[in-house]
């Protein structure tokens, strides 16, 4: 997995600045808006990668959870994908293990661009990744159905981002939607899901067949 060299600082006060910024996790800015992506995803292929669940669900039909795997897996076949089901398994068989897939604090992500998460997220996910090897985490932030006032029908926003597991370094997120289609219709959750692996796996070309 090559992820992007960090820029040398040349100053003392750019040094400070940064292990400032590092230290609280995120910088001040607006909150993000739909359509907003941060950061070049690297090349995943060989990597093993966990996928949490979705942290934060809102009025989106189907399993967005298993839509999700699916994508990743149909577009992803370099990559060991590790789904939630295998998390909470490999949690189950280590209880004394002090963390979880959901509930997880994200809240962060949603209010200012993060650029490094601290504890407690940063913990949780470092250990689950020690007990399964991942190297990077696929953490869905928010699933919701939106409506747009110019559209009949409803489309599925999900908010993702892709963490180093030992650093705790966001390297990319993003905010996507898929496109318009009726409740009832499984094209909903899986244009956006679609969205998410293309971006994510820009490298690759879609494979597999429902």
């Amino acid at each position: 997995m090559r992820w992007p060299r960090r820029k040398t600082l040349v100053s003392v006060g750019l040094l400070a600045l940064s292990l400032a910024v590092a230290a609280c996790g995120s910088r001040t800015a607006p909150p993000p808006e739909p359509g907003t992506s941060r950061g070049v995803p690297p090349d995943l292929r060989g990597s093993t990668v966990m996928v949490l669940p979705v942290q934060q669900l809102l009025g989106v039909p189907g399993d967005t959870d298993a839509e999700l795997m699916f994508g990743l897996r149909s577009r992803g076949t370099e990559v060991t994908w590790i789904p939630p089901s295998q998390l909470d398994d490999a949690l189950a068989r280590s209880p004394s293990l002090a963390a979880r897939t959901r509930g997880l604090p994200v809240g962060q992500f949603l209010a200012a661009e993060v650029l490094r998460i601290g504890d407690p997220l940063f913990g949780e996910l470092y250990r689950l990744s020690v007990l399964v090897g991942a190297q990077a985490v696929v953490l869905p932030v928010r699933a919701e159905l939106i409506r747009n006032p110019d559209e009949t029908d409803p489309r599925v926003r999900i908010t993702v981002t892709l963490i180093e597991a030992r650093t705790g370094r966001v390297g990319w997120f993003a905010i996507l939607e898929g496109d318009p289609y009726p409740t009832d219709d499984p094209r909903l959750l899986a244009s956006a899901v679609d969205e998410v692996s293309r971006t994510l796996l820009w490298y690759a070309a879609r494979g597999g067949s429902r």
